[in-house]
């Protein structure tokens, strides 16, 4: 089925770029020791991950799990059972958590520029590293995923 190839290769170059509109964001807003510009970082990437990166990583699942299952079969072909399972772990567990953390961090940072301080709040989540950790833990699983569906090991 060479349009299910090609649909899900569209949308995985989709969910890269929301991957990469994102995640250096992210690593960009920790590394800084300015607090507006981390502001405006976590704001954007909280933006980048609802707009691109969700849409992205619905849509490859989908065509993935419908590729899948008109040339592969999921009982014969472990190495597609263990895709899946580390696509819902990755994408179903990881990427919510992170956009819990973005979103929690983008409201308190738009409180924080309403009231023209650095908040308390706002200070607690930018020493917490939620978004950061889950965001690397997405970043590494491309690779890992990639391998399982070239290589076909099992």
């Amino acid at each position: 089925m060479d349009a299910w190839r090609i649909v899900h290769i569209l949308a995985l170059l989709w969910m890269g770029a929301g991957l990469g509109a994102t995640y250096p964001l992210i690593v960009r807003a920790w590394l800084s020791n300015d607090v507006q510009f981390q502001m405006y970082a976590l704001v954007e990437a909280a933006q980048n991950e609802t707009r691109v990166l969700l849409p992205g990583a619905m849509l490859s699942g989908a065509t993935g799990f419908f590729w899948g299952v008109a040339e592969y079969d999921f009982i014969r072909d472990g190495w597609l059972a263990a895709l899946t399972g580390l696509f819902v772990l990755f994408w179903l567990v990881c990427l919510p958590l992170m956009g819990f953390g973005l979103r929690r961090a983008r409201t308190a940072a738009l409180i924080a520029a309403k009231q023209g301080e650095v908040t308390d709040e706002l200070q607690e989540i930018l020493d917490d590293r939620v978004p950061l950790v889950f965001g690397t833990a997405l970043v590494l699983s491309v690779p890992l995923m990639a391998w399982l569906a070239i290589f076909k090991p099992f």
